[in-house]
């Protein structure tokens, strides 16, 4: 555990990089071995806007990362936060403490969020009118929720206060599971009913994407599905009933431009149905 906390510490861009590409690039071939859904859609053009948004996302991230490398050394040095509060404990317990509460705050509360304050969904709705989720879905993200996600974030290394090196452990670990839950990739049945009580799950995680409430409103989780069984906002649906969009924005060709996507959150608020 030492070694894996000593390179997160120092890892080079370059190897951040590469677990991003390497994560979309895997998950990429496995949809084609075994599909969630067989759907003939260009997969090609399709994750061209969410390409964009990826690297909108890391052009936004990139000069503000200094701020988490200051409020974490800040945090450690002064003691302050919530692991830094605890009796000690054994490094792995420490190290999965700080990397489980950061997703509560960074992840969880964040996307919560954003479904239930209007303004923050208009913003977040890039996200969900993906009408073919797969693996590049996972950072498909309009630069304003960019920016509202790394303030969770932020707020959530001081209050955890965590050190550098389960800060990166934390992003690259959120990278590969939110492409994982994303992928149009088939587990067995059982295999995924069991992870899905540690870990989201791909199945789990498509529930959160059918176009109608409730179930947009569920299975917030990005790393650890315990926080929805926990908050009560768990929900399980047979995937072969999933619609994947949103049904107030059902414009598919708008929802697949750039130009689209960019200006959708500047929409008025439409009200959703619930199925």
């Amino acid at each position: 555990m030492e070694q894996i906390i000593s390179y997160f510490e120092t890892i080079p861009s370059w190897h951040r990089s590469l677990i991003l590409v390497g994560g979309i690039t895997f998950f990429w071939i496995l949809e084609g071995m075994v599909p969630l859904f067989n759907v003939p859609y260009k997969k090609w053009r399709h994750s061209v806007p969410n390409f964009f948004f990826t690297l909108t996302t890391i052009i936004v991230n990139f000069p503000l990362a200094f701020l988490l490398l200051k409020s974490s050394d800040w945090a450690v040095e002064n003691q302050f936060g919530i692991i830094n509060w605890l009796p000690e404990i054994p490094l792995w317990l420490y190290v999965l403490l700080g990397v489980m509460l950061l997703d509560l705050i960074g992840a969880y509360a964040a996307h919560w969020v954003e479904h239930k304050v209007k303004p923050l969904w208009m913003v977040h709705l890039v996200h969900h009118s993906d009408h073919n989720v797969d693996t590049t879905t996972a950072n498909r993200h309009h630069p304003l929720e960019s920016l509202i996600r790394y303030a969770f974030t932020l707020a959530g290394v001081v209050i955890v206060g965590a050190p550098i090196g389960i800060i990166m452990l934390y992003q690259s670990l959120s990278v590969v599971f939110s492409q994982f839950n994303h992928a149009n990739i088939r587990l067995p049945k059982k295999v995924d009913n069991a992870i899905s009580w540690f870990i989201v799950s791909p199945d789990m995680h498509k529930v959160h994407h059918h176009y109608q409430l409730p179930y947009t409103d569920s299975n917030y989780g990005n790393i650890f599905s315990i926080w929805d069984r926990l908050f009560g906002t768990y929900m399980s649906m047979d995937p072969k009933n999933i619609v994947y969009g949103v049904d107030t924005f059902p414009d598919e060709k708008e929802n697949s431009s750039i130009k689209g996507l960019l200006k959708q959150p500047f929409h008025k608020y439409r009200r959703p149905t619930t199925e």
